[in-house]
């Protein structure tokens, strides 16, 4: 399979758009773009997987329920979320695409 993880979305996607680009028996690998998308209120992942996040393209801010810090990221940030780590997406840029890449493992 061959692709571009940031090739144009449609010009104002209802709802995030998530794309499965690698799936395997452990480890999952998607594409994700946002614009103006977050979490809903009072809503937080808590997922069974470890996952690795990456901004390729755009801005997002990401808060931790166990943190009161909100993680600022733009392109080239990353971090690793351990499985069950609460966590929200506050914001992502509303002008321009945030590509993300994350690994599910």
């Amino acid at each position: 399979m061959i692709g571009n993880l940031l090739e144009p979305v449609p010009a104002q996607p209802p709802e995030e758009l998530i794309q499965e680009i690698v799936t395997g028996d452990r480890v999952r690998i998607e594409r994700i773009v946002s614009r103006g998308h977050a979490s809903p209120p009072g809503f937080w992942y808590d997922q069974e997987q470890r996952e690795w996040v990456a901004v390729l393209a755009g801005r997002a801010r990401l808060r931790f329920a166990d943190d009161e810090r909100v993680l600022e990221m733009g392109p080239g940030d990353h971090v690793l979320i351990e499985a069950h780590r609460r966590h929200r997406v506050e914001w992502t840029d509303p002008d321009r695409d945030t590509v993300w890449l994350a690994v599910f493992f």
